[in-house]
């Protein structure tokens, strides 16, 4: 079996050119890959022809020794997939050796949060424009309103935005949310979002009271002109950006699920169990809530630090 040679290198460029289309900075890649694995092998005294699954698993594991990022391993490994499959093709191996060969997982990516601060922002924001007479003030009512019950609740915004309006009618301090899976949940409401709700709520009667024709009865407590009946999330999606930018908040921080992420990462930094946060999001695995223990890997250390006796020595003698 012949070596790889510049001239299997330059038929592979020359296929995934003509036959792909391969623009010519993927091409730079591809021959980039392929020059690092090929050095890497030699340098074990094996062909890159001959390499074997586990000669090109060594070279994987070499590069995240290097420090590179799965993403990075995963693109090295598809350039070798394509060459390896071009080499079977063309007779010159007669496996694949990558095809045994698991990609690199990549780390999860943890969730964009906003701060204590920028939330109470969001809110005090919502709250002063809903309390500021003339124009659409059933409009500004209901942005405090979704604000105030999605960073009190975590709720989904698809959960959100498809409440009943059965809801203003219940006393207690609890709401029942229709989930994924058609599964029920309990999620408790705080002071100022049952407040923010009634006021929301009475204001909308109001205003359909007062219409010369009132518009027909809606199940929705944010009801819509719309094909479904009640408030798109998309529409929500872009009233709470243009809110975020009044409130000096960064637009591109900010979306409905920015909250639930902040419902969830700031009660556990206050001490919440992760089991109850799980109940409280309506996640069906713990193993999807798991994404917040960096949270709580953080409560965790500054509880040592500031409660460990040889912490706290260590200090003093700084």
């Amino acid at each position: 079996m012949i070596d790889l040679s510049a001239a299997h290198m330059e038929s592979f460029l020359e296929m995934m050119s003509a036959e792909r289309g391969a623009a010519d900075n993927t091409l730079l890649s591809y021959e980039h890959d392929l020059d690092d694995a090929s050095s890497f092998l030699k340098q074990r005294g094996v062909k890159p022809t001959e390499a074997s699954s586990d000669d090109l698993r060594a070279y994987l594991s070499h590069l995240a020794k290097q420090g590179f990022k799965a993403s990075s391993q995963a693109r090295r490994l598809s350039t070798l997939r394509q060459f390896y499959k071009f080499l079977y093709a063309e007779g010159l191996r007669t496996d694949d050796p990558t095809g045994v060969l698991d990609a690199p997982k990549k780390a999860r990516a943890l969730p964009k949060v906003l701060s204590i601060d920028d939330v109470s922002k969001l809110i005090d924001r919502a709250g002063q424009e809903a309390t500021t007479p003339g124009g659409d003030i059933v409009g500004r009512l209901r942005m405090h309103a979704l604000i105030e019950l999605l960073y009190a609740t975590g709720m989904r915004v698809s959960e959100l935005v498809a409440l009943p309006a059965s809801v203003l009618a219940q006393n207690g301090r609890f709401l029942v949310i229709r989930g994924k899976g058609n599964k029920e949940r309990m999620v408790p409401l705080s002071h100022s979002a049952i407040r923010a709700m009634q006021t929301y709520g009475s204001a909308m009667a109001a205003a359909n009271a007062a219409e010369k024709t009132p518009p027909a009865e809606t199940p929705w407590l944010f009801p819509s002109a719309g094909k479904a009946g009640y408030l798109p999330r998309q529409v929500f999606a872009r009233e709470l950006k243009s809110l975020a930018a009044r409130a000096g908040i960064r637009v591109a921080s900010i979306s409905p699920h920015v909250l639930r992420h902040a419902f969830a990462s700031h009660l556990l930094a206050n001490g919440a169990d992760l089991r109850a946060v799980q109940e409280l999001l309506g996640h069906s695995d713990i193993s999807t809530t798991q994404i917040y223990t960096h949270v709580l890997e953080e409560r965790l250390h500054q509880l040592v630090q500031n409660h460990h006796p040889l912490a706290k020595q260590a200090k003093k003698q700084d």
